[in-house]
């Protein structure tokens, strides 16, 4: 491919061009990586007016069962294989649940999600899920996601039924890097389970973690990766390292570097929802230089175990300042 300008990469993307594993080359990598920022978040931005206009997403989460989690991920607080004295406790209430689904859709949350710890969600603790969501469904208009781990065909199917619209599942890394911050899953398993939501009906919410200890190919390869699954919610979060966790000395990634990563990913994956989400903290004005340029999405509310979280108040605030709105529920019902 010849050697493209930002102007001329913006426009073929524009004009339905994508960027793919076979296209792009060191050129285009080496003009994506060093270019000033603030032109490329210019760029980024003329993509993400075309696709959403001033519309922003919003979703929030409960951390419906937190601690005690099988698996080895370097960067969990929930793992049991580290000490980090996170809160640990079994399934909320249908009750609980609800209000809070509830106090997020009063809030004008486009979507709520029931995050919950440990490989997969089973028995009785996935009977207590599907349970609150059909109380949700029935009585709520917001949108409904689950967060549940490596779950089998079967339960998606029942999750769908119980009115749940968008199953997560993040890549977190490259499958290149994926060993090195996870031995007790594969990355294969996480496309397993995408593809299983997908053929189910559901849509999928995947993305990352940026400043694991990855390389800049590491990103590109993970951005890449969630455009040829077809992802049309990518969370991108910024490790916060957290003391007892293998990562908690991990050296903390720079702004730049940040703002960066979340252009690229607009760039690979135009049409998505590229959505800030943990360590926002990392980012200038906790993400207002971003949101409505390279992202054009929040996780909003409180956030599981990271430092940084913000208000659904706070967020609606900036929004208004930048003279951006969240979408109406039944537009972000269909992505």
């Amino acid at each position: 491919m010849a050697k493209l300008t930002l102007d001329e990469l913006t426009d073929k993307i524009l004009g339905g061009w994508r960027l793919t594993r076979e296209n792009l080359d060191g050129d285009t990598k080496d003009l994506l990586l060093h270019c000033d920022v603030e032109d490329l978040l210019d760029h980024a931005e003329k993509l993400e007016k075309h696709y959403f206009g001033n519309l922003v997403d919003l979703c929030s989460i409960i951390n419906g069962k937190s601690g005690r989690c099988s698996e080895d991920c370097k960067y969990c607080a929930q793992s049991h294989c580290h000490h980090t004295g996170c809160d640990e406790y079994p399934f909320l209430s249908t009750e609980e649940i609800y209000e809070a689904g509830k106090a997020n859709e009063e809030a004008g949350v486009n979507r709520f999600a029931i995050v919950t710890a440990g490989r997969a969600l089973k028995g009785r603790d996935f009977e207590k899920a599907l349970d609150a969501y059909r109380y949700m469904h029935a009585r709520l208009h917001i949108g409904l996601c689950a967060s549940m781990g490596l779950l089998d065909d079967g339960q998606f199917v029942q999750l769908k039924e119980a009115g749940v619209t968008r199953y997560h599942c993040n890549l977190e890394t490259s499958r290149e890097n994926f060993p090195n911050i996870c031995t007790t899953h594969t990355f294969d398993e996480k496309v397993k389970v995408i593809k299983a939501a997908q053929e189910a009906g559901l849509s999928v919410c995947s993305g990352g973690i940026i400043g694991l200890g990855e390389s800049w190919d590491d990103r590109f390869s993970m951005a890449l990766s969630l455009a040829e699954l077809g992802i049309r919610s990518i969370p991108v979060n910024v490790l916060m390292p957290i003391p007892g966790t293998p990562l908690e000395h991990q050296p903390q990634i720079s702004e730049e570097d940040a703002m960066r990563t979340f252009a690229i990913f607009r760039f690979i994956n135009p049409e998505a929802n590229v959505r800030m989400a943990g360590g926002r903290g990392a980012l200038p004005q906790s993400g207002a230089t971003v949101i409505g340029r390279a992202a054009s999405a929040y996780i909003t509310g409180n956030m599981l175990t990271t430092a940084g979280a913000t208000t659904i108040d706070k967020d609606k605030k900036v929004l208004r300042e930048l003279g951006l709105t969240n979408k109406q529920k039944e537009a972000v019902l269909t992505r």
